[in-house]
């Protein structure tokens, strides 16, 4: 059953927004002109520096214009900004059309996005065919490092880093597109070392950071503060894991969490999730089996809580293909067992190391 204070959690949800990416129209809004049509632009007073800070937030940011891609781009790398947008959507579509393809680039919920314009118009459009989107007109782009979405409660190592592991996960995914062979022959490739490890004090900050931005690859949504993990860490009666995971293109960073609650003869997975940037790399997997290897060595039962959030319908599949059956439910969580019987090996293409 899901606690009280869990249940409050998730009540609470809506006001822990989070804003993961900051998608920019261009003429009026990121610079004064239009591109196309006046002979010279200049971009907004302070815009260096609200974009600079964002990126050091961890937020990503890209671009949503009506305009020429390879003239909008030039510019961008004439004024020093090319490197900060993301999949950047510089065609003659609908705006709310570019924001999903953004979203879908990213993997991220368009939930998460805010959409800066200048033109009414295009600000009612997305707000239309999207309505979950933030639509900030550029009139209070000067607000937009005070508002509390774009404030993480934490500036981690993992933040800080956001984008250039994106831009890693971009040369991976034309690496893929470029291989000739099977999935797990080009994962062979990677030279994936993916590590679990008890959290330490350090890691509390950037797990408290997952629970707030993962709600695809996560089995309950459930929320915590830095407090609450770092009691459950020094908790005997549970278990809070994390994992890293890095390859030959360079650090995925702290990608997954695992909550595990401890009885004298039943183990609970409270939490288990994982970033979407790695959902193909197939470490879901083998955090899971790990996680099903120290139940069975240590000789209890394994149930696992699931409550579905419309999105995460991925994490129940994961439980399913791992052998976990519904012992229980009720209207929002979904209890499954593991009989311990069949824990898949680790691939060989992933080098594995538990701390």
């Amino acid at each position: 059953m899901i606690s009280t204070q869990e249940t409050n959690l998730n009540s609470q949800q809506e006001d822990k927004k989070v804003i993961k990416c900051v998608v920019w129209d261009l003429d009026n809004t990121l610079w004064h002109g239009v591109l196309l049509e006046d002979e010279k632009v200049a971009l907004r007073r302070d815009i260096v520096n609200i974009i600079q800070t964002l990126d050091k937030r961890g937020i990503l940011q890209s671009v949503a214009s009506k305009n020429d891609y390879a003239t909008a781009i030039a510019k961008l790398a004439d004024f020093g900004l090319k490197d900060y947008f993301l999949y950047p959507q510089i065609n003659w579509n609908s705006k709310a059309a570019s924001i999903k393809e953004i979203a879908k680039s990213l993997n991220i919920g368009l939930d998460a996005i805010a959409f800066v314009d200048d033109q009414l118009f295009e600000l009612e459009e997305v707000k239309f065919s999207v309505p979950e989107i933030i639509c900030i007109n550029a009139d209070k782009i000067a607000n937009i490092l005070d508002m509390a979405v774009m404030n993480p409660r934490f500036l981690t190592e993992d933040s800080a880093m956001r984008r250039l592991m994106y831009i890693s996960d971009i040369e991976r995914q034309n690496a893929e597109k470029d291989f000739i062979g099977t999935a797990e022959e080009f994962l062979a490739t990677l030279n994936m070392n993916f590590t679990i490890s008890l959290a330490q004090e350090e890691d509390l900050q950037r797990a408290e950071e997952l629970t707030l931005r993962t709600n695809q690859l996560n089995t309950t949504g459930y929320t915590y503060s830095y407090d609450e993990l770092n009691n459950f860490r020094n908790s005997k009666n549970h278990k809070l894991l994390i994992a890293t995971l890095e390859d030959k293109y360079g650090s995925y960073g702290k990608i997954g969490l695992v909550l595990i609650e401890c009885q004298a003869d039943i183990w609970k997975i409270k939490l288990l999730l994982m970033s979407c940037r790695v959902m193909s790399r197939g470490v879901g997997t083998v955090m899971l089996n790990y996680v099903m290897s120290l139940a069975k060595n240590n000789n209890v039962r394994l149930l696992a809580e699931f409550v579905s959030n419309n999105r995460n319908r991925m994490m129940y599949i994961s439980y399913k293909f791992a052998g976990f059956k519904e012992v229980a439910s009720n209207d929002a969580v979904i209890l499954l067992e593991n009989d311990l019987t069949r824990i898949q090996p680790v691939p060989a293409y992933i080098k594995f190391q538990a701390n």
